[in-house]
């Protein structure tokens, strides 16, 4: 054991100072990728959700509270066209100023490594849902280009799991960029891919914010409809 390894923060870049506990230095040691102002800095998602999407109720007003779905859910489960599509959404942390700032050095300034700052969260809330499949959210060939690499494939696979590439992305115009309205109203914006067998199978769909729930109810509509049983998903954000 090694009681003079100090990792660097990956989002700080700040020392991490080894922990001076007796428990500490018996245990087995392993690589820190966070420091502990970074991390109190991810609002974790506790406490009593929306059934579906996850949404802390403390959140919300009384009036967009519906029995244990927010307004938002009852709005997609009333449309028969996305009903029952999406099972459930689990997010780890509140989309803060931080973690915004973190996820676009991650997804649009290329630093690969805060992959790494989402795996203990991401095994762990793995380990209770028991998926079949894993299935990144896919970029279009365009984005993948410019930015490099799939930030949703990237976690699945920095947390030791392997990503199930089932689905492909129509390019279109940055989800970021449109309303609340036209990202519901979007044309199916996946394919996927001929001669699957997901009769029965427990999905779980990795992407990094939740939003209004658009891409992910497209993905689960075409998994739904090739045969899986569950689609759940899972993301850093909400």
């Amino acid at each position: 054991m090694n009681l003079f390894l100090q990792d660097r923060c990956l989002i700080c870049h700040e020392l991490i100072r080894p922990s001076n506990s007796w428990r500490a230095m018996i245990s087995v040691e392993k690589e820190h990728s966070i420091c502990t102002t970074c991390e109190s800095k991810l609002e974790k998602i506790e406490g009593e959700t929306c059934r579906i999407c996850y949404r802390p109720i403390r959140l919300l007003d009384e009036k967009f509270l519906h029995g244990d779905l927010c307004h938002d859910c009852k709005r997609w489960e009333e449309d028969s066209e996305w009903q029952g599509f999406l099972d459930k959404n689990i997010s780890l942390f509140l989309y803060n100023d931080f973690l915004k700032e973190t996820l676009a050095r991650f997804k649009f300034r290329g630093d690969y490594a805060l992959a790494k700052v989402f795996v203990e969260f991401i095994k762990e809330k793995l380990t209770d849902m028991e998926p079949d499949l894993l299935i990144p959210i896919p970029l279009s060939d365009q984005r993948l280009y410019e930015r490099g690499f799939n930030q949703a494939a990237a976690v699945i696979i920095e947390s030791g799991f392997t990503p199930t590439d089932i689905l492909t992305r129509i390019h279109s115009e940055k989800q970021s960029k449109k309303s609340r309205s036209e990202r519901i109203h979007l044309p199916q914006v996946f394919k996927i891919k001929p001669d699957l067998h997901l009769q029965g199978k427990r999905i779980i769909l990795i992407d990094d914010v939740y939003t209004t729930g658009s891409t992910l109810r497209h993905a689960a509509k075409l998994l739904k409809g090739a045969g899986a049983a569950v689609i759940q998903s899972l993301t850093i954000a909400r």
